[in-house]
Order: C-alpha cells, then structure tokens, then sequence
C-alpha cells in the first residue's frame, strides 16, 4: 500500500511541473530520469536540447538557482570544485604540500569585509541565488556520495571527493576576475630603471595621450624582482612548484555591437558577442536557459555562478566586453625597523592586520600561515634587505565585486532606460554593455569601479604613506552611455571609449574595433549571418598598412623577393590555410617587433620591453622619420628588408622548405588544455585536452588569437559566440567550445570544437515549441518527501 501511495505522489508531482507549453514529456527514444532531491520546494524539469544546453523549468526562482546549481555540477563538477579550492586556498588539501604557496596567496586575496553590505550590492536576489545554487551544487555531490560509481573521472584518477558549498564561496573568490593593471606598473617601472619612463611609450601607448607621473621619491630600480610573485600565484593558473604561472599575465578582451532595425535585413536588431577569455578544457562559460515566473532567460555565464551574464530574456538581450578602467595600485611603505609589522603612515607607524590561518595539506598534517594587511589592501612581498613591504589595493576587493554576479540585476529589464539603471551600480569588472530589445532600441553602458586618485595617475607603484590615496569612485553619470546612435552601429572591443572621466589610460588598440564598425558599414543593412562573419573575420589593418609599405619595395636577394612577393600580393587576411599569413605573423610578432626596439632604443632598454606595443610599431613604419630620424625611411625599408629575410628563414625552419606545406594553421593551433595537464605529465593529460585545432587570426584581428608568439600556442580567444536575431530569438546561434559537457568522456566534451575552429554555430532555441522538436534528454528533479 505504502508503494503504492509513493507511485501516486510521484505521478501527482510530474503532472505539477511547470507548465512549458509542450514540453509535457519527452518522446520514445530520448533519454528520460526522474530524481528525488532534497532541498527542492517544487518539481523542476530540465531538458537538454541536442547541443547540450539545458533549458531549466521552475515554478519559482529559488528552486530555479537550486536546479542551476544541480545542473551546473552535473556538468561541471570538476571544473566547478576545481576552481573554488584555488580560489579559497584549498587546494594542498588535495594535492599535497606543494601547493601551501598558492593557497596561501589565493587566501590573501579573498573578499574579508562586512557580508551583509556584500550581499545588499547585489540587489534582493542577491543572497537567495547564491545560496540555492550552492544548495543545488551540494545536492548533487551528496547524490555522488551514493553514486560513487558516478564520480567524474578526475575526482577518481586524484582520489579525492568533491567538496560542498556554501553561499559565500560564490562572492568571496575574486581573483578570477579581469582587472587592470599591476603587472603594467611593474613592467613600467622596470623599464624606467634602464631607459627612463618615456622609454615606456614603445611598450604600450597612453590614451588619452599622457606622461606618466613619477611619485616623488620613487626609485624603479628599487622593486624586488620577485615582488608580484604572491599576486601572479592568486591570479594566474595552478602552480605546483610555488612558481607563478606563464598564464597569469594573459590578458583578455571582448568584441560585442548591436545594430539598429534601420541597419538590419530583418527590421529588428541584431546583437552579436564573442567574449575573449582562457581557452581551456572545459570553456570557461556555460550556456544556459531559465525559467520560472517572471523570469525567462537564456545566455552563458560562469559555471560556478548564478544567473546568466549575457544573453536575452525575450525582450532585452546584452552582451559585454572589458572596459579597461585602472582598478589596481601597487604600495610601498618603510617598515619600523624596530617592529616590521608596523609601516609608515601619516607620519606615524601603523600596524598591520595580521590573519592566521591553517591549510590542511593531504596525507595528514597541516601548515600554519600568516596573511597581512595595510589599510589599502593584502601585503604580497616583504622586502627584509630594504625594510620595505608591498601591498595590492584593488577596487575588486570591495564589497559587490564579485565578477559578473551584478547581472543579477539586469535579468528583467524590459528597455534600455532599466538596463542602464541596472549598469549604474555594475561594479566588477570593468564593462562595456551593449543593449538591444524588441521594441528596436539599441545601447551602450559602461560601468564598473574606478577609483578617483588624488595627486597621481596609478601608472607606477606609489608610497603608502597617505600621500597617494582614492578619493572615492568615479560615479556612473560620467561613464559613458550611447541609446539609439543616428547611424545604427554600437561597436566595442576594449578600446578606449573617449571619456574624460579618468578611467585609466591602458586600453587595447582600437583595431578590431575599426576593422568591425569598417565590416559593418560596408553594407546598408546586414543579416545575422553578416554579423557571424565579422565574428569570424581574420583580416588585418595592420597587415593591410605594413603590405602598402612593401609595395614599392624589391630586391636582388633572392629570398627576401620571395618574401616580397608572397606579401604584396596577400590580401592581408589571417586566415589559417594561408601561406603568407604564417610569413607575416612570424615576421610581424617575432622580428619586425623587437628588431625595431632595437633599432631605435638602447639595447638595454630594448631588452627590458620585448615587444612594442603593435600600433606604435605600424605607426613607426609609416611615419619613419619621426622614430628613426634623418633618412628615416632608407632606415625603415632596410629594416623590413632584413627582418622578412630572417622571417622566412625561421617559417622555413619551422615548416619546412616546400612551401605548399605553409599554412598559418599549420604553426597556429589551440590546444583547448585541461587544467589536469598543470596537474600531471602522464598521458591523461593529453588525452583530456580537447585540441590541438589549427587556427587563424592573431592579437589584432576580430576573430582574435591570443598566442604565445615563443611556442605560437593559441592561449586566449572567443570560446564563446553568440549572435542574437533580436525579436526572433530561434534564430539566434552560439557556439561554446570545445562544447557544453565538462565530463572527457561525454560526446558533449568537444563536440563544437571543430564547429568553432571552421566558424561555424549551433542554434540557441529559446521556444518550448523549438526546444521540444531538438529535445535529447529530459531530466525531472523531484522533491524528496
């Protein structure tokens, strides 16, 4: 009898789930489950279409993050578990005492301030989403607990057993956030020491156009070679030797327009988004659909948050790119020699906040580490030799920083006028939103914290003494903000965006943001698929300008004609089955570059930058005399000459002689690494990454490729596209690479891989009617009474 009444409930529960209009069961042949789950209020129901995204059905929102957090770690547990003990510090718990460093940086860099002004930064649902989705997310390591045979393959090869969450896990970890610009203060000062700091201009140009201020006093030749190795361990990736990780530096971008109705083939408009992030195993974004009343939202996010951080909800739709605002200053202080825990303030010694903490390490044991802090933020080096310690103040260690959950906020904004008053308190990180909707409105917001300095620029490290302080943030009425522009174009791709209200001066080129709005406007109106072009698109001005050089030149040597050849009739476009696009990168990135350093600077000043920032490179090309002096343009042509001799010579050494084997393809690839293979040198490694790709595309084309110019591996990019037909949201594509799945051995694990390497996308479904007919799997979460 009592079965019997268990087999009613069950009945009665499947036949309450929400109504999505046709999703009431799944077809013979697809996959189907039905799960008791404790903590949930109401029956949910997620269906997996066939590209693997999950469209989640709530009666309401807090059983909705309950089963986004389910979800997200039936997916992604790994990567999710992963990511939260580096985050905390908790990694050497797992995988041994060779990880105390990290975990002991990744401590200092936890949000430590009042929880309740944490969670109020959010909105109202700020404390309720974080706290479902780690309910959910526990809910399914407690069904592994009965299921170990269900354990992902990670957890099994290291043996150990994922942790659980709490709520605060989701705000308190910052460090995966992108922010600016310490390791430019460094690398600046460093450069000041051998050349002064104008020399710094051939390493990254200033906009505004601006010279750096020096703090009275500063001597750049003082900072410890070591002095970011705390911060490099917190921000970059796993470290098991206390060395900081190559990928720590890695900086990443965004590109993201709206086009008005007037300028579309559809009559509505067209929102397109392809976020540069790591390109890793799994992809660092997860698309997802949610539903519950009042609430209807489709996009990607990061796996271990909830919510949705770009995407639509069936009236609005908006993406992002970084907006490169200066959230970051290096300090330095005199320490009392008499007590080293005390710094110079104010005139006076001031004491410094000091955390004891334990960090278990596997095997048994543990160790006992000391966090300190200024008043500006965590110390990450002491300098004993010179008394002098340094401390990081970051804006993105206020309360509301945690990156991307303010989108919370803007889920059901309906007009640009409620999306721009949700960006009004947007603080981490630095964005620039665009906005489009069904009623044919387009924007753009920029928000984020920026600190107001007083009395300095943050280009370089400042004395700690009270002298170099924030004045406050600078407000939202003076970032910028664009609705409805008379042309129907709003392009943004981390340039600098022409405000006045001193954001920072380190933007990226405005090249990719020239070459989209140059794609666009080339046509009166453009479809979806124009847009997945442009997205896609590999061609260079760079390669464009430097190819209008070489046109008149020539020679008798018969390998720089070769070269010449190869080039000036190249129609400067990166793609990877190209011949001259491998020629021209090589020659561009590893000999045009640091042979023009030194060419113009001292060798010791020229081996400090490296590499020139690249607009200054081209400029320098085109107007010659202004760098190279008298005769500057003989200079600049024997340079071009030489160096694309060398650039052949080294693709020949590279690829080969035949070239009908040179391909930029051929040398570029993207090996999509597992974070296992930072973990491990056996073979599991290998077989867990889910490239190498071939690829084209460089730092400066649309379709960017962040590589390595040492070992040309492809390290950053857009992972994830997505293009939404505004008003007709099945029309709408993505495509996520290397796929949705972050279990290895699942089909969904790389099943986009080669779609994104070719260009190509997947739909993005967003009616019941549309997800029904591509339905794969049907999974029901039920109350556990």
């Amino acid at each position: 009898m009592r079965r019997r009444i268990r087999v009613i409930a069950a009945a009665v529960a499947i036949s309450m789930l929400p109504a999505a209009p046709g999703l009431a069961a799944a077809d013979d042949g697809r996959s189907r489950s039905r799960l008791h789950v404790d903590g949930l209020d109401s029956p949910v129901r997620i269906v997996v279409d066939k590209w693997d995204v999950p469209h989640i059905y709530a009666k309401n929102t807090a059983d909705l993050f309950f089963a986004q957090g389910y979800n997200a770690a039936r997916e992604r547990l790994f990567q999710m578990d992963l990511w939260r003990r580096k985050g905390l510090g908790q990694l050497s718990e797992v995988f041994g005492e060779a990880y105390v460093e990290q975990d002991r940086a990744a401590r200092l860099m936890l949000y430590r301030g009042d929880m309740e002004q944490e969670w109020e930064s959010y909105g109202s649902e700020g404390k309720l989403a974080a706290s479902r989705f780690a309910e959910g997310v526990n809910a399914y390591v407690d069904r592994l607990a009965e299921k170990p045979e269900e354990l992902p393959a990670e957890f099994r090869k290291f043996s150990y057993e994922p942790a659980r969450w709490t709520a605060e896990d989701v705000v308190r970890i910052r460090a995966h956030g992108l922010s600016q610009n310490l390791y430019s203060e460094v690398d600046r000062a460093r450069i000041a020491c051998v050349g002064g700091v104008d020399a710094d201009q051939f390493r990254i140009r200033l906009t505004p156009e601006h010279e750096a201020m020096v703090p009275e006093g500063f001597d750049p030749c003082s900072l410890p070679a070591d002095v970011l190795d705390t911060y490099s361990l917190a921000v970059g990736g796993l470290s098991g030797d206390g060395e900081p990780s190559s990928a720590a530096a890695l900086q990443e971008g965004s590109n993201a327009w709206a086009l008005s109705p007037h300028r579309t083939t559809t009559g509505r408009p067209i929102l397109a988004n392809d976020p540069h992030r790591a390109l890793n195993s799994p992809s660092t974004r997860y698309v997802a659909h949610l539903n519950a009343p009042g609430l209807d939202v489709i996009g990607a996010g990061e796996p271990f948050a909830p919510g949705i951080a770009l995407g639509h909800n069936g009236t609005s739709a908006w993406g992002l790119t970084v907006s490169a605002m200066d959230q970051e200053d290096l300090y330095y202080y005199e320490l009392d020699p008499e007590n080293p825990n005390r710094y110079r303030y104010d005139g006076g010694w001031e004491e410094m906040t000091t955390v004891t903490e334990e960090i278990a390490v596997a095997g048994g044991g543990s160790e006992v580490v000391e966090l300190q802090y200024t008043r500006h933020g965590p110390v990450i080096k002491v300098d004993e030799e010179a008394n002098r310690a340094y401390a990081l103040r970051a804006a993105w260690l206020e309360p509301g920083m945690s990156p991307y959950y303010g989108s919370l906020k803007h889920l059901r904004a309906t007009s640009f006028a409620e999306f721009r008053k949700s960006m009004d308190s947007w603080r981490a990180p630095g964005l620039s939103q665009v906005y489009a909707n069904v009623d044919g409105e387009t924007g753009l917001a920029v928000g984020g914290l920026a600190p107001k300095r007083t009395g300095y620029d943050g280009l370089l490290p400042v004395p700690g003494d009270g002298r170099y302080e924030w004045d406050g943030f600078v407000p939202p009425s003076s970032m910028p903000r664009v609705h409805n522009p008379e042309n129907g174009i709003i392009a943004t791709a981390n340039e600098y965006n022409g405000t006045d209200a001193g954001l920072g001066y380190e933007w990226a080129s405005p090249v990719r943001r020239d070459r989209i709005v140059e794609a666009l406007d080339a046509r009166a109106k453009s479809s979806p698929a124009d847009s997945g072009a442009v997205q896609n698109d590999v061609h260079s001005l760079y390669a464009r300008r430097l190819v209008e050089l070489l046109q008149p030149l020539s020679s008798d040597d018969p390998v720089i004609a070769e070269a010449l050849a190869m080039l000036q009739d190249w129609d400067a476009t990166l793609s990877k089955d190209s011949d001259a696009a491998v020629l021209f990168e090589v020659w561009f990135m590893w000999h045009l570059g640091p042979n023009f350093l030194f060419s113009v600077l001292p060798p010791e000043t020229a081996g400090a930058i490296f590499l020139p920032d690249q607009d200054v490179l081209v400029d320098a090309m085109e107007n010659p005399d202004e760098y190279f002096g008298a005769d500057g343009a003989a200079q600049r042509d024997a340079l071009l000459l030489s160096t694309l001799k060398a650039a052949f010579a080294d693709v020949e050494q590279r690829l080969g002689t035949d070239r009908s084997e040179w391909t930029w393809g051929g040398l570029l690839t993207t090996p999509f690494p597992h974070p296992l293979s930072e973990l491990t040198d056996d073979d599991t490694a290998a077989e867990w990454n889910a490239g190498p790709v071939p690829t084209g595309g460089a730092w400066h084309t649309v379709n960017l490729a962040g590589y390595d110019p040492v070992e040309y591996e492809n390290l950053s990019g857009p992972s994830l596209r997505i293009l939404l037909d505004v008003g007709n949201w099945d029309a709408s594509k993505m495509i996520n690479a290397p796929g949705q799945s972050g279990d290895p051995d699942s089909p969904g694990y790389k099943a986009m891989v080669e779609k994104w390497g070719d260009g190509e996308y997947v739909p993005l479904l967003y009616s019941a009617a549309a997800i029904k007919r591509n339905q794969a799997e049907e999974i029901v979460l039920l109350p556990k009474r």
